[in-house]
């Protein structure tokens, strides 16, 4: 298994615990997302895990709740990254020509740390992000191009209903890195 996947599987794991700790009476708590309940977040979530299957011609079936919905898509994608023809398989995307694992690396697979707090906060579960996650994620934010980082804060530029980052909150710079990545991306830590 290669870095990709791992990272994949580790951070899958960790969000689905977080979708099985959710109480029923929770699903329509509000997210630190403006648009978004708990419920939301997963859906968001299992939808853009389907967005990364459709280059390998692969289709996510609808489930009767998060958790099941969660562990399919994850099961697809797990699939796809365990597959070498499927994995090193090219595809566009917005950023330009990337591999099917690496692109699932860049979206779904970061979605799930940064979405895995969201699903935190909205249920009052452990919000902490694996400081390695936090530092990788915070490495690759603070080098998007100041054109796409404007791009990544407009509503709806990468399809309706996606919006890739809040508008920036201001967090000292002296805060923990998570908090400061927080901010980066448009959450309120």
């Amino acid at each position: 298994m290669g870095e990709i996947a791992e990272r994949y599987r580790r951070r899958a794991e960790a969000f689905e615990r977080k979708v099985a700790a959710v109480e029923p009476d929770q699903w329509e708590d509000q997210s630190p997302c403006a648009r978004w309940t708990a419920r939301d977040v997963v859906e968001h979530v299992v939808m853009m895990h389907g967005v990364m299957l459709q280059p390998v011609a692969r289709k996510l079936e609808p489930a009767d709740d998060p958790l099941t919905a969660f562990q399919e898509a994850r099961a697809a994608v797990e699939e796809v990254l365990d597959d070498p023809i499927l994995a090193l398989t090219e595809t566009d995307t917005p950023t330009g020509p990337l591999t099917t694992e690496r692109h699932i690396d860049q979206v779904v697979s970061d979605d799930l740390v940064l979405h895995g707090w969201d699903l935190a906060r909205a249920t009052d579960q452990d919000e902490t992000m694996e400081p390695a996650d936090v530092e990788r994620l915070w490495a690759a934010a603070v080098k998007i191009p100041p054109d796409l980082m404007e791009k990544f804060r407009t509503p709806d530029a990468f399809g309706e209903g996606i919006e890739v980052y809040g508008p920036e909150v201001h967090v000292p710079a002296d805060a923990p890195l998570q908090d400061r990545l927080l901010g980066l991306i448009g959450r309120e830590p």
